[in-house]
């Protein structure tokens, strides 16, 4: 078996909590309201903002015998530079505030989310990376196409309210694909031990930051 499918097979309970979250259910239910929509967007600039940053401290520690891993990095910064300001153009689509939103500070399981993966680089491995990647592509690509598709028909935003998300939906396949053949290069145990513990880590986290966002029964906007 490759490190890739043992990854999927070593994190399958925590991508289950993850995917339990409420939010999931509503959306597929067609019951998503704006101001779920909005605190979701408002939650992804907040740790989408620190890819970069994180990409850049984690090739910056990685060992010489990892340079090819670096390389990687290198294409990885030059693709995901910029994203968060997709982000506050979708919400500045959806007639939110989105400075206030970038002026603001994340709901807690955002803010420890990206801690963790910052203290896991700078302590212990930083190929600990990995396995945030590993829980936010795989989670954009088996949800993100269709859930743009439905909250778009729910709230009759415009296309551009989606840029976000219809990015790293189904489009966003040869990420995945790239992140395979990286994960079944990496040979070491305790690398692939580093990117196992961190991924399920950080399923648990993004799955109570999707907890912590308003359902649409309750009248809040906790984004802005």
């Amino acid at each position: 078996m490759s490190f890739y499918q043992s990854l999927q097979e070593q994190t399958q309970a925590e991508r289950e909590y993850l995917l339990a979250a409420p939010i999931f259910a509503e959306v597929l239910a067609g019951r998503i309201s704006l101001d779920s929509y909005v605190a979701f967007l408002a939650q992804a600039y907040h740790h989408v903002k620190h890819t970069v940053p994180l990409l850049m401290a984690c090739g910056a520690r990685l060992p010489e015998r990892l340079e090819w891993l670096r390389e990687a990095i290198a294409e990885y910064i030059e693709e995901e530079y910029g994203h968060q300001e997709w982000i506050l153009n979708d919400i500045r689509a959806c007639g939110a505030d989105a400075e206030a939103v970038r002026r603001g500070t994340p709901n807690l399981p955002t803010e420890l989310m990206v801690s963790y993966v910052y203290d896991r680089i700078a302590r212990d491995n930083p190929v600990s990376f990995f396995g945030m990647v590993n829980v936010l592509e795989g989670t954009s690509i088996a949800l993100a196409t269709q859930a743009a598709a439905i909250i778009q028909d729910r709230l009759q935003l415009p296309a551009q309210a989606f840029s976000y998300l219809t990015s790293h939906g189904s489009l966003d396949i040869s990420h995945v694909e790239f992140f395979k053949t990286l994960m079944d290069r990496l040979d070491d145990p305790a690398d692939q031990a580093a990117v196992v513990h961190t991924a399920r880590v950080v399923y648990r986290l993004y799955g109570d930051l999707f907890r912590s966002l308003p359902l649409s029964g309750e009248n809040q906007h906790a984004a802005v």
